[in-house]
């Protein structure tokens, strides 16, 4: 590589890593980047999975704040994370890659509606019940979905993040920077199995992943700190454009 394309591949690690933290859809920034600069694709989405794990690091280190509040629910989320995405690795090596890459475009516009509509829905499926205790600890319902994106997360990966939010959004009170927060955490978690299969099993460009990882555990860090500071429905807002450009880039 070029300096300048070194310059480039390292900017795409530190604009993915704000991504990872904020709105969790990392690959919008990174991915096309190395395709632009004519790495092939496999080995574009393996470099790119494994470099911008340490965002994962540095984000969850940015809110370690809103990780310590609730400590139970952190923990649920971390331990999902990781069973979830071993579990979805299984599938990824035992299944056709393009199982369901027809319908994650879909999937992920869906659950960018459930998001921006989260609030509106919570309120009325709340109405009468403003005396009721602050959900602050995961049910076994939003346990067992908050695992089924651990298992996509694995699996495909692309929107696990905005799928994580919708999921804790449903499934609990929580304010929706600590929700963030724990998205980080689940990203991580999920990122975590895929690199350490991935580095063994696929074709790393280990140039590569050593400059998105310089940019992205800095970005990683800046994404988490701008975003604790944001205005709940900008953050929203941010999270469904991210991810309907994410499905409407995979349709394309």
């Amino acid at each position: 590589m070029s300096g300048l394309e070194q310059l480039a591949v390292l900017a795409a690690g530190l604009l993915g890593g704000a991504l990872t933290s904020s709105v969790g859809v990392a690959s919008l920034a990174s991915f096309p980047v190395l395709i632009t600069l004519g790495v092939p694709p496999v080995t574009a989405n393996v470099s790119n999975t494994i470099g911008l794990t340490p965002a994962g690091l540095s984000g969850s280190f940015g809110f370690r704040s809103e990780l310590r509040e609730h400590p139970g629910v952190t923990t649920v989320i971390l331990v999902t994370g990781l069973v979830g995405s071993v579990l979805g690795a299984v599938l990824l090596l035992a299944l056709p890659a393009g199982v369901f890459e027809s319908v994650v475009p879909y999937l992920i516009l869906f659950t960018c509606l459930l998001v921006g509509a989260q609030p509106t829905i919570s309120k009325v499926l709340r109405r009468g019940q403003e005396d009721a205790e602050p959900r602050t600890r995961l049910s076994p319902v939003t346990t067992f979905f908050a695992t089924l994106v651990g298992i996509y997360g694995g699996y495909f990966g692309a929107g696990a993040g905005v799928m994580m939010v919708a999921v804790l959004g449903f499934g609990t009170d929580l304010e929706l920077r600590i929700v963030n927060a724990l998205k980080t955490l689940a990203i991580l978690a999920g990122k975590i199995v895929a690199a350490l299969i991935f580095a063994v099993v696929a074709d790393v460009d280990w140039a590569i992943v050593a400059l998105l990882a310089v940019g992205s555990v800095i970005g990683g860090y800046a994404g988490a700190r701008i975003s604790r500071h944001l205005p709940p429905l900008l953050l929203r807002s941010l999270i469904v454009v991210a991810g309907v450009v994410a499905a409407v880039a995979m349709l394309g």
